[in-house]
């Protein structure tokens, strides 16, 4: 019939609908659970050349010894004839730090006062290169006196042997002497009293010069280095 089959065809449309969407309900539902994710754990493995690649540590740092200068050389001037402040000021200026002196006339005076005192010798010969290190040692007398041709040493007794002490002074003749000595000191020209050993240069002894020394006691004369004696 003309009317009835449009209808007939809708149904059977519309049934394979209903039949997709039963399907595809059914899938959705199946979908719900997730299936299980397997876990994989990768462990990096070192390249055999890392240590090769690696970068070497740096050096440490060395300290640089400071510059010495104690051997450095240096000519040593001419000071004989100077006042012997001014000398030493020079031997400093020079780089010369360790200086001394001594008393040429041989009365072994202390150098209280420099600038009271002149330059009569020098240990180190003028000229000389020396190491700035080295000792200087300045043989000098009071700015009046006259510079002795040489310089005196002290008296010693030799051999046990009295030193011949005339014109000494008198704090060398002691110190020539052993300390056990008994030693008695008289003014040769009036009777005063011997207090600055350094000052008083001896006249006479006994015993005599050459005498064999067995403890005996000495006894000496003498007068102020500015007197004769008698």
């Amino acid at each position: 019939m003309p009317g009835g089959g449009p209808p007939s065809r809708f149904f059977v449309a519309g049934a394979v609908a209903g039949s997709a969407g039963s399907g595809s309900g059914t899938a959705n539902a199946n979908s719900a659970t997730p299936a299980p994710v397997a876990t994989v754990t990768v462990t990096a493995t070192p390249r055999a050349d890392a240590t090769a690649d690696a970068e070497p540590p740096a050096p440490k740092a060395t300290a640089r010894p400071a510059d010495d200068d104690s051997g450095a050389k240096v000519s040593v001037p001419d000071f004989v004839g100077m006042g012997l402040q001014s000398a030493q000021d020079a031997a400093q200026a020079e780089g010369f730090s360790t200086l001394t002196s001594h008393d040429s006339a041989g009365r072994d005076r202390m150098q209280v006062l420099d600038r009271n005192w002149k330059v009569c010798s020098q240990n180190v010969r003028a000229g000389k290169s020396v190491a700035t290190t080295t000792e200087l040692d300045f043989g000098a007398v009071k700015t009046e006196e006259k510079c002795p041709a040489e310089g005196q040493k002290a008296p010693k007794a030799v051999g046990g042997r009295m030193p011949d002490l005339a014109g000494r002074s008198v704090n060398t003749a002691r110190a020539a002497l052993d300390s056990g000595t008994s030693l008695t000191v008289k003014d040769a020209a009036e009777d005063r009293m011997v207090l600055l050993e350094s000052n008083w240069k001896v006249c006479t002894q006994a015993p005599a010069a050459g005498t064999k020394l067995n403890g005996q006691p000495v006894e000496i004369t003498a007068v102020k280095f500015e007197d004769s004696c008698p």
